[in-house]
């Protein structure tokens, strides 16, 4: 009985056109980038403005693209999406931190704060589809240097939301997110605030090492869930930097423990 169910299920969520659909949405993507860097970013340079102006113009106009891109992806079946919290998303000098189930998290945060500055992978700055978004956003490459740590103080010192995934990596699937301290010790020297968002993946895909073709059986479900904010100063106030960047670091480890396991004990209950 259980296979019957499961060869009805198969053919009627559009396993064959999902694969071509997400086939066609990274072909859009890298394209995307391409017309950016090539096309639209030259253009937007000849606009007048300060060069704060010209990087708020970027970081908007690839926030719009960007969901534009979810959309389409939301449209032609591949995903669908919920969001909690949203409106809660952006506010100056906010650290929004989240976890990093997936290859394309980054897509959505930064869709949904397209102001936001966003601590991105180091090697985006030399891929040819890439390079020209993240350079034109000034967005952070995470190289793991000082510089770095540095760069991100400043930006939510002068008031930019910044986005920022601690694990640095995809989570693997099964796992609790690991997080890097050099999170924690920029929240704590820069941020006015923190807000977790946890971010749900169901069946998972495009996770570390999975290349894009090996999509999952059936359509794949987003959840994004704004947390609660975190004050950094009731950390900062609990000793030495290196004191409180552990106890701030467990802190938010054991937020994301408790709430992907919560997660995971509703969705162990039988489907009826």
């Amino acid at each position: 009985m259980e296979l019957a169910t499961t060869a009805i299920e198969r053919p009627r969520d559009a396993y064959l056109w999902r694969l071509l659909a997400t086939a066609l949405s990274f072909g859009l993507f890298g394209l995307g980038g391409l017309c950016l860097r090539l096309l639209v970013f030259p253009l937007l340079a000849c606009l007048p403005g300060d060069p704060a102006r010209h990087r708020q113009r970027a970081r908007r106009t690839i926030g719009w693209l960007f969901w534009r891109f979810i959309r389409f992806m939301q449209v032609a079946g591949v995903l669908t999406y919920e969001i909690k919290g949203a409106e809660r998303l952006g506010r100056p000098g906010q650290m929004i931190i989240a976890n990093h189930p997936s290859l394309i998290d980054v897509v959505f945060l930064i869709g949904l704060v397209r102001q936001a500055n966003c601590v991105v992978k180091h090697s985006l700055f030399a891929n040819p589809f890439t390079r020209g978004p993240v350079s034109e956003a000034q967005y952070i490459g995470n190289d793991g240097s000082m510089d770095m740590l540095d760069s991100a103080v400043a930006a939510l010192q002068q008031g930019q939301p910044l986005i920022i995934f601690p694990e640095g990596t995809r989570t693997a699937p099964g796992h609790v997110p690991a997080f890097h301290r050099g999170a924690a010790a920029i929240a704590l020297r820069g941020a006015k605030i923190i807000t977790p968002v946890t971010i749900r993946v169901s069946p998972t895909t495009l996770t570390k090492n999975e290349p894009w073709y090996r999509i999952p059986w059936r359509r794949v479900h987003f959840c994004f869930s704004v947390g609660a904010d975190i004050d950094p100063q009731a950390f900062a106030a609990m000793g030495p930097a290196p004191i409180a960047s552990r106890r701030l670091n467990d802190f938010l480890h054991q937020h994301y423990t408790k709430e992907l396991a919560a997660d995971e004990r509703s969705t162990a209950r039988p489907e009826p």
